[in-house]
């Protein structure tokens, strides 16, 4: 066991009275015992940790489709975990926490950013996905978006309501980012970022039909792309993050915090960018006040000159080496009609950490 994790764990955990202020712990619900729970019982709604009245309210009316929300906030932080393999933060999560990264997230940051717009973008996907497949009796496919067939196809299949999970995910999401200050101003604009991705990126699927693999008549929906692909996109538009800075002006309902582009000569973010107003911590050592867990025993990528490579992962100091032993298949032969057969071979491997 990895004592220095555990002890930094520990002190998260100590510390989490401060985290919980501004924090989506709702998230918690698509992590642990809550989580499998799920398709097995029912939902209390009262149960789940840090619901503000409108989304308990949403909760209650909408009970059917929250195990979608909890498995589209799961989606988004599987796809943040894949995105952020290879950087010194890499979208570790603290299983029995209510905040699950921990302090991370309390900086208006870059990983905040892509945080929030990663599981709002996982709400929409799950939930539209869920209606799809007709797994709940308040939505099912889209029928408002057809227009008339194109050459060579018609309309056929269930096409996805991306607008109905967008919907849902705006609603329950944003229903806490309702504060007059930046924090909250930042989240609802990176909450959208990250749903306006899965409808830009609806598309046109189509399946053939005929005698022999012929395409006689072709049948198409509207699909949501692969979540792998919003992952990508966010991804980029997580490095190319406009810094903001915070403006305070006074309304008829008191001072309220806004968000104005820190560069003049810069393009002005737009509603598809992620947005942040704080710097990054270098989450090169354990802090327990940043949220950074450190890269000490990270794997790294001795021929990369990238983040993930050892010069840069291992924050220059250095990297320690071991060859490890891996049983593979190997040899594989097809044999007529119709299996494979193949031998179990034992390859080393060196592996590199970061020291």
């Amino acid at each position: 066991m990895d004592y220095h994790l555990l002890g930094l764990i520990l002190s998260f955990l100590v510390s989490g009275t401060n985290v919980f202020a501004g924090y989506p712990i709702w998230w918690s619900l698509a992590l642990g015992q809550q989580y499998t729970s799920l398709g097995s019982q029912p939902i209390l709604c009262g149960s789940i940790p840090g619901l503000v009245p409108k989304q308990l309210r949403f909760c209650r009316n909408y009970i059917e489709i929250m195990p979608s929300v909890a498995e589209g906030v799961k989606l988004g932080i599987q796809e943040c975990q894949h995105q952020f393999r290879g950087r010194r933060w890499n979208c570790t999560t603290i299983d029995d926490s209510l905040a699950i990264f921990g302090p991370v997230l309390d900086k208006a940051t870059r990983e905040s950013a892509f945080v929030h717009a990663i599981a709002s973008a996982g709400v929409a996907f799950a939930v539209t996905r869920s209606c799809a497949e007709g797994t709940s009796t308040i939505c099912g496919c889209d029928s408002h978006h057809k227009g008339p067939p194109g050459e060579g196809w018609k309309w056929g299949g269930c096409s996805e309501d991306a607008d109905f999970g967008v919907l849902v995910s705006r609603e329950f999401a944003d229903a806490r980012e309702n504060r007059p200050d930046a924090r909250s101003a930042m989240n609802r604009h990176n909450n959208e970022a990250g749903r306006t991705t899965i409808l830009d990126h609806m598309h046109l699927k189509c399946k053939c039909h005929g005698l022999s693999g012929s395409c006689e008549v072709k049948n198409c929906w509207w699909a949501q792309p692969d979540f792998r692909a919003i992952g990508d996109y966010l991804k980029d538009k997580y490095d190319s993050a406009s810094e903001m800075v915070v403006e305070k002006h006074r309304e008829s309902r008191g001072w309220v915090e806004t968000l104005r582009a820190k560069y003049a000569l810069f393009k002005p973010p737009t509603e598809r960018d992620l947005v942040y107003y704080e710097n990054s911590p270098n989450f090169c050592e354990p802090n327990p006040e940043t949220g950074s867990f450190g890269t000490r025993d990270r794997t790294c990528n001795v021929t990369s000159h990238g983040i993930d490579g050892c010069d840069l992962l291992c924050c220059g100091r250095g990297h320690n080496t071991r060859t490890e032993k891996r049983k593979e298949k190997c040899h594989c032969i097809f044999h007529w009609c119709c299996y494979v057969s193949c031998q179990e071979c034992i390859r080393v491997y060196d592996v590199h950490t970061c020291k």
